[in-house]
């Protein structure tokens, strides 16, 4: 039985997390966290970025990745492991190229040629194939495939939201390229494991209009596309140092200005005309921030997928100092998420 900070997983029997959002919300640290958080369940993890950003070596502060799984963290007691792995479309296309042709060094040469990125330009479908592709081979590894390593989960930091549905929706890009052949059955079997239970997609948003209307936008999207939609991710939520009244008191220019004067000299401090305006006005700001954010969650909370908020950490995350990361990993613990 999970213990009270520990409560049952939202998505059980979820293999593949693919995590999506506006750009400047933060996908990328949401992504890593989740991996640490399904991690400290005691799984075997695979954190993919596909975008060639390196955004994954600079929030574990490690050289960039290779295309190769390399273990990210090792475990502690009681927890899994996180490997990690950037696909990027070259590579992946080297990969399908010897698997399918049996090129070799065949296929190398073509690389330096020129062919591959010309392919991948060319057809950018074929593109998203051979990047999803990868994912699916890592998601469906079993007893016959020596030596590779099985994951009990995998987190796919994935293309922001506008072009999310796009990049799952293989099959349909591939439509008047590919009728037959390999590409278009490696489309068949990625879009099989896309659309079925093992599979849910996140969106991170923040608390602006913008971020909000975009994830409403792509939760429709994808539900249209028949793509399975996971929870909304708020990152960076302020912390709510006020009361509802306290709130009422700074919009309406109602504070007691002596009586705020009596408690900072009551804690010590030095009051003056000058830091007293300072302080309301900082406070009528915040309380307006508030408004505006609570409008904004209200309609996030109307769209249907479960929601998961995750605060603004005055330390920031990722680099030398992992402390960031693992306390947003256990925010999603305890909120379900893995």
């Amino acid at each position: 039985m999970p213990s009270p900070s520990r409560p049952p997983e939202l998505f059980p029997g979820v293999q593949l997390h693919v995590v999506s959002g506006k750009g400047g919300t933060g996908k990328s640290t949401v992504s890593a966290a989740l991996a640490l958080a399904l991690a400290s369940r005691g799984k075997t993890v695979l954190l993919c970025e596909v975008e060639g950003r390196q955004g994954v070596a600079q929030l574990f502060d490690v050289p960039p990745l290779p295309y190769e799984e390399r273990l990210l963290v090792r475990p502690q007691a009681g927890s899994g492991e996180v490997y990690a792995l950037a696909i990027d479309p070259e590579s992946a296309l080297l990969e399908y190229l010897d698997m399918y042709y049996r090129l070799g060094r065949a296929g190398k040469a073509l690389d330096r040629f020129g062919v591959i990125e010309f392919a991948t330009t060319i057809a950018p479908g074929v593109r998203d194939v051979l990047l999803t592709g990868k994912v699916y081979e890592a998601a469906n590894r079993n007893s016959r495939n020596k030596g590779a390593r099985t994951y009990d989960a995998i987190v796919l930091d994935a293309p922001p939201t506008g072009r999310i549905a796009q990049f799952l929706n293989v099959n349909d890009e591939l439509a008047g390229l590919a009728k037959v052949g390999p590409i278009k059955s490696q489309a068949d079997t990625v879009t099989t494991l896309l659309r079925s239970e093992r599979t849910v997609i996140h969106l991170v948003t923040v608390l602006e209009e913008m971020p909000v209307q975009e994830t409403a936008d792509g939760i429709e999207e994808l539900r249209g596309t028949g793509l399975p939609v996971g929870a909304v991710v708020v990152n960076q939520v302020r912390p709510r140092d006020l009361d509802h009244d306290d709130r009422a008191a700074l919009l309406a220019g109602s504070v007691d200005r002596s009586r705020l004067g009596s408690v900072l000299t009551g804690a010590g401090v030095e009051v003056t005309d000058e830091l007293l305006a300072g302080l309301l006005d900082e406070g009528v700001q915040h309380a307006e921030r508030r408004d505006l954010e609570d409008g904004q969650r209200a309609l996030v909370r109307d769209l249907g997928v479960p929601v998961v908020e995750l605060t603004r950490l005055a330390s920031g995350v990722g680099g030398q100092d992992l402390g960031g990361l693992y306390e947003l990993a256990e925010q999603l613990c305890t909120q379900g998420l893995a």
